[in-house]
């Protein structure tokens, strides 16, 4: 498989399978420096930056992979799983800290509700930040991606208009086998794809994305997950490793059988080949290098950025509440602080070769291009 005889985003399912199975041609070194150079051609070289800030670990789901998901009881140490709620100053202080230090967007991220108190509160937060972060960058205010699951579309609509502009929902695999595995049956994959398409229709820019290596997944199972991309017409990708839960939700992975079956550097390797993969195909999207990364590097996140992504999100959760919101075991940075994790951002570009955007949405061009979305 050469890309010089590749035309312009087409692959063929063949051809992503084996650029997966580590046979582009000059090894994994030239496959970083093909998806980097693309990324600088249709995204540029800057890594954009959003806060990202877990703000309720409560969640109505019961994802089997999943260290907060309904049934969890206990934390990576045993200890009782603490659910919390932030204050909505609390998310007001994480908005104001995003914007002080220059980062333009923030990621809003709480496991999954659907009752009206919760509904009411996510939708007076998003207006109230976008009030008080209103600058001369920023006429806005800082951009928002939500991240709060499966909603109704009116839902949806509420979140849009009080002033959340990109919405990030991961369907982990776009194999119905795989995902029936990953979950329990009142949790079909078909309410997952209904959801992205309600996003879509209400206006977001739709962000998603699936886990790697799970057991019994295969090459071709993460080339038609790329095609799922395209196919949706994607504006950002955030994907990264699949690594055993932390605490008591690791208990009932081992009952489904679904603990990790390949090494983590296999599944690094794996997940770095995805984003370029991706970047070849999507080209002019987002892709995030996933926290998760750093949970099997110390340079995960960074070697993301050197295989073609171009977002960071640093972590801005207050220190007390970082434990408790452990999706999966060894999640780094769970004992920083928010200046901690704001100080390691800018060097993580640097060891990429990378500058940063401050004071901007760092919206992608694949989205601008669309006709009435939002843009900087």
């Amino acid at each position: 498989m050469s890309d010089t005889i590749v035309p312009r985003g087409t692959f063929s399912l063949e051809e992503l399978e084996e650029l997966l199975l580590g046979r582009w041609p000059g090894g994994d070194a030239a496959l970083a420096a093909r998806a980097r150079q693309v990324m600088a051609d249709e995204v540029g070289e800057e890594v954009r930056l959003r806060g990202l800030l877990e703000f309720s670990n409560r969640c109505t789901s019961d994802c089997y992979y999943c260290g907060i998901r309904r049934s969890s009881r206990s934390d990576d140490q045993g200890a009782p799983l603490v659910r919390f709620d932030l204050s909505e100053e609390a998310i007001l202080e994480g908005a104001r800290l995003c914007l002080q230090e220059g980062y333009g967007s923030m990621t809003l991220q709480a496991g999954e509700r659907r009752d009206r108190p919760f509904i009411d509160f996510v939708e007076g937060v998003l207006r109230r930040i976008k009030e008080e972060t209103v600058t001369p960058d920023l006429p806005r205010g800082l951009g928002i991606t939500l991240s709060v699951g499966e909603q109704t579309r009116e839902t949806y609509r509420r979140f849009f208009d009080a002033g959340a502009h990109r919405y990030l929902l991961r369907v982990e695999t776009s194999n119905p086998r795989l995902f029936a595995r990953l979950h329990p049956p009142e949790q079909p994959l078909e309410r997952r794809l209904q959801a992205l398409e309600d996003l879509r229709a209400e206006g977001f820019q739709v962000g998603t994305g699936v886990m790697i290596g799970i057991p019994g997944q295969t090459s071709r199972d993460l080339a038609r997950d790329i095609m799922f991309f395209r196919e949706i017409d994607a504006d950002m990708i955030g994907m990264g490793p699949y690594i055993e839960a932390a605490g008591s939700a690791r208990e009932e992975m081992h009952r489904q059988g679904l603990l990790p079956d390949t090494s983590g550097a296999e599944r690094l390797r794996l997940s770095l080949r995805m984003i370029a993969a991706t970047r070849l195909v999507l080209r002019d999207v987002n892709i995030a290098a996933a926290t998760a990364l750093q949970a099997l590097s110390p340079t995960g996140r960074e070697q993301g950025l050197a295989f073609g992504a171009n977002v960071l999100m640093p972590i801005v959760t207050p220190g007390g509440q970082r434990r408790a919101y452990q999706l999966y075991q060894g999640k780094p940075c769970v004992e920083e602080t928010a200046r901690e994790c704001i100080s390691c951002t800018p060097r993580r570009a640097a060891w990429a070769r990378r500058p940063v955007s401050y004071h901007s949405w760092g919206d992608a061009p694949h989205a601008r291009r669309k006709e009435g979305v939002f843009h900087d």
